[in-house]
């Protein structure tokens, strides 16, 4: 399972790393400690956090959210698969984006809840990169 750092959850989360750290350090995210001593925060635990944050809104700081070139960096929150076909969620900060696309596309971009993804809009097209 991938885990991030507390910059890059503050990244995938849409607020600064200082907003993120205090989110840990109230426990309201679980982190443990990685080779390095770095404080790490599981990939599950990241995608239930921002799904969390999304619903409730409930942020310290509110910053305005843009797309650069239609790019969404986040954090996939949910995978279903069929049998050919797969939807993927995403949360971008406070965008929830959705993607279908095929079964056979989710495995060799490996993904999973707690992935980091980019997920690119194009019209009415989501198209999804693994980061």
């Amino acid at each position: 399972m991938q885990s991030y750092t507390i910059g890059q959850a503050a990244r995938l989360l849409g607020v600064s790393p200082d907003t993120a750290r205090r989110w840990a350090d109230a426990g309201r995210v679980p982190t443990h400690r990685g080779e390095g001593g770095r404080r790490l925060i599981d990939g599950r635990d990241l995608a239930a956090f921002s799904v969390e944050l999304a619903q409730g809104g409930g942020g310290e700081e509110t910053l305005s959210h843009t797309s650069v070139r239609n790019a969404f960096p986040g954090i996939v929150t949910a995978v279903k698969l069929g049998d050919v076909a797969a939807q993927v969620e995403i949360q971008a900060g406070p965008h929830r984006l959705v993607s279908l696309l095929t079964r056979e596309a989710v495995e060799e971009l490996g993904l999973e809840v707690g992935v980091e993804a980019t997920a690119r809009v194009k019209s009415t097209n989501v198209h999804i990169d693994r980061t």
